[in-house]
């Protein structure tokens, strides 16, 4: 399968278009592609928190820098599948389980992880693992074991990377996504804009992304999350309406993917939250919490999804007493 390869310069004219022309164009794409009245709801759970030895500038989980964040003990397997079964009867559909390591090492943790993704499959779930680098052999025990898909962000454009992260390379973030793909698990990629970022630079990342054979199957979009401690503390938040434009240029871009609403949403109104579902997105992590980071709870994204008539993967939206 091939690509259209694109330019900054060609992304940077789509992401720029009158924002009534740039959205009339991605929901014109999103209805060709999908359902425009459904969402998934997806579960993300840090099964190792803290503790991690990169210095990725936005992450309140690097040992790095004094967020409040302490390295916890690896989850039991147990722990991690009653979470499962009790996001898959929220209505979630996809179970996404973050470790805060650089890399996978073999051993015994990376053991209990291929144990979690089985149990996780065998519940019905989707199963999305986030845990660093791997090479090629670990993704294809990852495969053997179910995973249905693996996420590992670019976060920005290659040209910007260095400023955010110095432990390891843009170069590397690329190789795992292609052993990833090579074994056969689709691709989660996506990236953080309001870090310091120039729009070529946010244009640049979703070129990357979308020239990437096969394009990613879901591409989260996630707003900055300022976590005092860390050297992006001060930054301010991001306007809706680049959140915005963002999630419509990645639909545009990339047509199948699922594009997640991902990190920020908290910091949206139901409105702006409205205006990115509009724009394309049909994904959302569904739950109090991301890794360590706040999200809606789940009774607020119900009433809002309910609100606005969509359905879920599960069905139509209905509130818990």
């Amino acid at each position: 399968m091939t690509t259209s390869v694109h330019t900054v310069r060609q992304v940077r004219d789509i992401h720029d278009l009158p924002l009534p022309d740039l959205m009339f164009q991605a929901q014109s794409v999103h209805r060709a592609h999908h359902d425009p009245g459904e969402v998934q709801l997806c579960t993300l759970l840090s099964v190792k928190t803290g503790g991690c030895p990169e210095d990725c500038a936005y992450c309140p989980q690097s040992s790095k820098y004094d967020t409040g964040v302490d390295a916890a003990r690896m989850l039991k397997a147990d722990e991690v599948l009653d979470a499962a079964a009790r996001a898959k009867a929220a209505g979630a559909t996809r179970f996404c389980m973050g470790a805060a390591w650089r890399e996978v090492k073999d051993g015994p943790a990376f053991d209990e992880v291929l144990g979690m993704v089985r149990g996780v499959r065998q519940l019905g779930l989707e199963a999305c693992c986030t845990l660093g680098m791997v090479n090629e052999s670990q993704a294809r025990r990852l495969a053997d074991a179910g995973l249905t898909a693996y996420n590992h962000n670019i976060d920005t454009s290659k040209s910007f990377y260095g400023q955010i992260i110095s432990t390891r390379t843009y170069e590397d973030r690329l190789l795992t996504l292609a052993h990833v793909r090579r074994a056969g698990i689709t691709v989660c990629s996506g990236g953080i804009i309001g870090m310091g970022e120039s729009i070529d630079d946010r244009c640049a990342m979703l070129m990357t992304l979308a020239n990437l054979s096969p394009q990613p199957e879901s591409v989260p979009i996630n707003a900055l999350v300022a976590t005092p401690g860390t050297p992006l503390a001060d930054r301010k938040p991001v306007d809706p309406l680049e959140f915005v434009r963002m999630i419509a240029t990645a639909r545009i871009l990339m047509p199948k993917a699922k594009v997640r609403l991902s990190a920020g949403r908290l910091d949206l109104s139901r409105e702006a939250q409205l205006l990115c579902f509009l724009a394309g997105a049909n994904s959302i992590f569904y739950g109090e919490k991301l890794l360590t980071t706040g999200n809606p709870d789940v009774q607020t994204d119900l009433a809002l999804l309910r609100d606005a008539g969509f359905s879920t993967t599960m069905g139509t939206v209905e509130l818990g007493e």
